[in-house]
């Protein structure tokens, strides 16, 4: 067994500890931190790599609150946004000792923008000169992340979907049942993605999904490259409709996350059209039918939680992409190039040092 695969079937575990700590002994800094985002007139989020997917989740509940939230990569914000007045900076980091998030504590100071730290490390520099500073308080993974990305989107989530007026203590129950269901469809979905032809050593792969689960699509495309070292595009589905699908051709393999709630038919139909072009698809989402696409994924659904289906409908990419590396015969264990932690701005860190 892969160290990848043990850390994605810990991953619901590592959750649950992670939901516990911050509604519990960690709730009063959740609540901070929930209350200067809603007095800030400026919301900021950030992160890099997974971090900054973990973003497009944690921005979803404030955007569907009628909050403006800009979310940028923390490279981005650091050479090219000048913060306004009365600003607030959430930053995403499991290490918080990133080179640019460094840099950005320096500037977010210099320009007396508060900083909400997310991360998994109490003693970094992020930690160390926050604000307030939510602590995920799950494992680290071996290498690629996967628990740490899902707890970075889960409390950065639980700070904006407070700040945007969702009662902390209605979250608990239907999280942690969802996070439980996750459990138990752990087995099915290594099953049905080790029976399916899906799967492809060589084939061309995109990613599409809306609102809060494109923070699912743009993780699986990073997955794909950071485990199973091969190529992969994401984007959302509405953007994938107008010009990128000229790019088709026979056996091209195309994953869609379906919201239950929004467009949910019409994204069905479009893997549907898909497959007549020869594509081979896959489905992530609640109560899909069967027969809807090569590879169909079902995730738990749970009353009060409808919105955090995020948390779980990337499980199942993780487990493709763990799959996908063995197929290619890659090591999912270990970085070729890349450093586990970037601290510095220039080159392949790795591979100029």
């Amino acid at each position: 067994m892969t160290r990848l695969l043990q850390d994605i079937r810990n991953e619901p575990a590592e959750l649950l500890k992670c939901l516990n700590h911050n509604l519990g002994p960690g709730r009063a800094s959740v609540e901070e931190a929930a209350k200067m985002t809603r007095m800030a007139a400026n919301a900021f989020i950030t992160g890099i790599g997974s971090s900054w997917h973990a973003g497009m989740a944690v921005q979803s509940f404030l955007h569907a609150a009628g909050r403006t939230a800009c979310l940028l990569d923390a490279s981005e914000l650091l050479h090219h946004v000048k913060f306004p007045p009365n600003s607030v900076l959430m930053i995403l980091s499991r290490s918080g000792k990133s080179v640019e998030v460094v840099k950005l504590l320096e500037k977010s100071a210099a320009a007396e923008v508060p900083v909400i730290a997310v991360t998994n490390t109490p003693d970094s520099p992020l930690a160390r000169q926050a604000a307030v500073v939510l602590r995920l308080e799950a494992a680290f993974d071996n290498c690629v992340s996967i628990s740490m990305y899902s707890a970075l989107a889960l409390v950065g989530s639980l700070v904006t979907a407070a700040a945007s007026g969702a009662p902390l203590d209605s979250l608990h129950a239907p999280l942690t049942t969802m996070l439980e269901s996750a459990c138990e469809f752990l087995p099915r979905w290594e099953t049905a993605i080790e029976r399916s032809d899906w799967l492809d050593a060589n084939a061309p792969c995109y990613f599409l999904a809306r609102g809060a689960s494109a923070a699912s699509a743009y993780e699986t495309r990073l997955l794909w490259e950071e485990a199973a070292k091969a190529p992969a595009t994401s984007m959302t589905t509405g953007g994938f409709r107008h010009g990128p699908q000229e790019m088709i051709a026979l056996g091209t393999r195309i994953g869609i996350w379906v919201d239950p709630r929004v467009l949910s038919s019409q994204d069905i139909q479009l893997a549907r059209d898909l497959r007549k072009l020869g594509c081979k698809t896959m489905l992530v989402g609640a109560n899909l039918p069967n027969d809807a696409a090569e590879l169909v994924l079902p995730v738990p659904q749970v009353k009060g939680a409808e919105v955090w289906q995020f948390l779980v409908d990337i499980i199942p990419a993780q487990l493709a992409s763990e799959a996908l590396a063995r197929k290619r015969g890659v090591d999912p264990d270990t970085f070729r190039i890349c450093s586990y932690i970037i601290e510095a701005e220039g080159g392949l860190t790795t591979a100029t040092t």
